[in-house]
């Protein structure tokens, strides 16, 4: 007999009492002793699982019936835990003295410790699994001790590292480290050099460094590559005579100058009710079979990360880049969806569709912006020109209507990191939002909508990408804080998108506005994948999920194979159970990846700050206040994206307090205030590389100004890096 875990700890959880003895759960399950060996390693599986917790004397209990707690542990640059515990809003709070061994990423086994610092916590007792992981750092070596100082934060202790096991690398050298021991917490990790990255100020250390910091790799194996040759190979011909023919359509891509993968086109037209729109999407489930190594690793990959100056991609770059990417005037395999819409922007119906597309025009945000704004451009043929008319009458009319629905606009800058042909940053600014980024993001946001709907009215499993609402505690700190700027938020259980949306308009084009709508963004839940449909409460939709950017996010190329399935009938009841463990398997992974790939972003996009502001020492720039705290206030520099600290022991023309209530810092003689949202003018003072940290100052009135920056128009080559975030929806 075959014994599945989830019907053991359901029967253990009903029908034990107290922690039993295996032999004694046997029993009471009457197990016969022919099963007695299978039943014996699937609890053994579920010990090591962490869900059964072994005592002392060998009884055995349910882990969350004995004060315990499984999940994977967040440690953040102070050296605190916390525990994100499946299907728990909040997490579990783990002191540094109480984390054991334990490190970012691992999956611990935490016994519940009453409160601290007014919320849940724990004592890591066990850690459960600590995945195969590189850390990147600094190898470092005075006398005759050596250790690794990792460049994650995260990683709150430093690695020895033993003169057999260096390599030998210098002093100073960015090294890669194996941890191989590391079981007493009283004692440093163990680890041993497996490669050797250079100098840190080497042209391309520095984000190779993340690469392999979080994992990541640039290449794929030979038998995978081999696979996407095979499949880039596959007869299209044969399959477009099969397919609906749009190849005499007016339709085009509009991405990033720069951008070599192009997975959405769009084509509309005029029609009586309104107007007709269709959103082409790169059919990459045709050339990624499902089940295959080369599906395997591209789930393991979970989407593409963007870092400056380079691409990691999802799927190999023979399909990412050229036979899926619908490039112009070459005939593409499409999944298409086509969407009906009244003249106010409603929809009325949708259909989607197996084609065959032929681009009429590769066009970039800039060529469309040109044509908005003075009804010209080289790049763009009278038929395509009509085209965009019609989707710019289109795009503001759902805008309009999604902003009246309450749907939220975070209208936050974004960085743009300008590269010459090194790799070294020669200038920073923010990203302008143009119009032709909000056309293309109503498109995206309607077809996502559109084949959820699809699915949904199937009453079939689907990997949506849910937003909850924001839990009370958040909301109330919120309001709180709100209040003390002198504003009001009403806060309820049954809280609205609408609510939202019109306080951040009332508060529009203050001082702080940037930053409460970024303290807002913070105030939301984190938007994942999962089966179960909670709606999208940033967008304000009932049923939300992706699909629009398969060459890039594995969790919409799921979803084009169950919108395929359905179309073919091959999406029966039977094929509906057995795919939910899937979908919840992707849900779980992509949201992880995705968390992963966003992070590394930052650190990628903060490092390239850092390194171009330090040839900045002693220039002055003007400011916002964004954030104070005890040791000082944090300014985000005006037109560069960056953020800098000027610590309270700089301010040296009075005694200065932090009132943290009302979230300013005070001079306790002049009452001269430093206030979140307040305009000021800084200097440069000091740059660490290492710390990813700027030091500021502020500038006294009478103070020389400097002279402004190197223009960066004198430098001939570069490439321009924005953060690909596509409005992360």
């Amino acid at each position: 007999m075959a014994y599945d875990s989830k019907k053991i700890l359901k029967i253990i959880s009903d029908k034990s009492a107290h922690p039993m003895k295996i032999k004694e759960l046997a029993h009471a399950l009457h197990v016969t002793p022919e099963d007695y060996g299978s039943f014996r390693r699937v609890v053994k599986k579920l010990i090591d699982e962490g869900k059964l917790v072994r005592l002392k004397r060998g009884r055995i209990g349910p882990a969350e019936q004995m004060n315990i707690a499984v999940g994977t542990i967040s440690i953040n640059k102070a050296g605190r835990g916390f525990l994100m515990r499946e299907n728990e809003p909040v997490d579990i709070l783990i002191l540094t003295e109480g984390l054991l061994t334990a490190l970012d990423g691992d999956r611990v086994m935490v016994r519940m410790a009453g409160k601290r610092i007014g919320r849940d916590a724990g004592v890591v007792i066990k850690i459960v699994e600590r995945p195969e992981r590189n850390i990147v750092g600094v190898y470092q070596k005075r006398g005759g001790l050596a250790w690794v100082r990792p460049d994650n934060p995260r990683i709150h202790r430093d690695i020895y590292i033993s003169t057999a096991d260096s390599k030998r690398a210098k002093d100073g050298e960015k090294v890669v480290v194996r941890l191989t021991i590391w079981d007493d917490p009283h004692l440093n990790p163990q680890g041993e050099i497996i490669e050797k990255l250079g100098a840190p100020d080497k042209p391309g250390v520095d984000m190779l460094s993340i690469v392999l910091g979080y994992g990541f790799s640039k290449t794929f194996d030979a038998e995978i590559m081999d696979e996407a040759e095979r499949s880039a190979a596959s007869d299209t011909d044969g399959e477009a005579k099969k397919r609906l023919d749009l190849t005499s359509e007016i339709i085009y891509t509009i991405d990033p100058a720069d951008a070599k993968d192009h997975d959405d086109a769009v084509s509309i037209k005029k029609t009586k009710e309104g107007y007709s729109l269709g959103v082409h999407i790169a059919d990459v489930s045709f050339f990624v079979p499902e089940n295959s190594k080369l599906d395997l690793e591209a789930f393991n990959r979970g989407n593409s990360v963007y870092l400056p100056g380079m691409v990691i991609p999802m799927i190999p770059e023979v399909l990412s880049n050229d036979v899926c990417s619908l490039r112009p005037d070459r005939k593409r395999l499409a999944h298409s969806v086509f969407m009906n819409f009244d003249k106010k922007g409603k929809m009325l119906d949708w259909k989607v569709a197996d084609t065959v597309i032929l681009s009429k025009a590769r066009l970039s945000y800039e060529d469309v912006q040109q044509f908005f704004d003075t009804g010209e451009s080289d790049q763009i043929t009278p038929a395509v020109a009509e085209s965009l008319t019609l989707a710019r009458e289109l795009a503001q009319r759902l805008t309009y209507r999604r902003f009246a629905d309450g749907s939220l606009d975070f209208d936050l800058p974004e960085s743009k990191i300008i590269l010459d042909d090194k790799g070294i940053v020669i200038d920073l600014a923010n990203r302008e939002r143009l119009e032709s980024h909000r056309l293309v993001e109503e498109f995206m946001l309607a077809t996502n909508r559109a084949v959820a709907l699809e699915i949904s009215r199937h009453g079939l499993p689907l990997l949506y990408r849910v937003h909850d609402r924001p839990n009370m505690e958040k909301l109330g700190d919120f309001a709180n804080m709100m209040r003390r700027l002198g504003h009001n938020f009403a806060v309820s259980k049954t809280v609205k998108p609408l609510e939202f949306a019109r306080f951040l308009k009332s508060i529009k084009g203050l001082p702080e506005s940037e930053f409460i709508n970024e303290l807002t963004l913070r105030t939301m839940q984190k938007a994942v994948y999962q089966r179960e449909n909670l709606g999208h409460f940033g967008l304000a939709f009932k049923h939300y999920a992706h699909f629009t950017s398969p060459i890039r996010r594995y969790a919409d190329l799921l979803i084009h194979r169950l919108l395929r399935k359905i179309k073919n009938g091959t999406y029966p009841v039977a094929y509906a159970k057995k795919v939910r463990g899937l979908i919840d398997n992707v849900g779980r992974h992509c949201s992880e990846t995705e968390r992963t790939a966003e992070r590394a972003e930052r650190e990628a996009i903060r490092t390239k700050q850092v390194q171009f502001m330090a040839t900045r020492i002693g220039e002055e720039y003007k400011g916002v206040v964004s954030g104070v705290t005890t040791f000082g206030f944090f300014v985000r520099i005006e037109n560069l994206g960056v953020e800098g600290l000027v610590r309270m022991s700089t301010l040296d023309d009075d005694y200065y307090y932090h009132d943290e209530k009302n979230y300013r810092i005070i001079g306790r003689r002049s009452g001269r205030t430093f206030r979140m949202g307040d305009a000021i003018e800084i200097g440069i003072a000091s740059v660490k590389p290492e710390l990813k940290e700027i030091d500021l100052y502020v500038l006294t009135p009478n103070k020389p100004k400097k002279k402004k920056k190197t223009d960066v128009k004198a430098h001939t080559k570069s490439k321009i890096f924005k953060s690909r975030k596509r409005r992360k929806r």
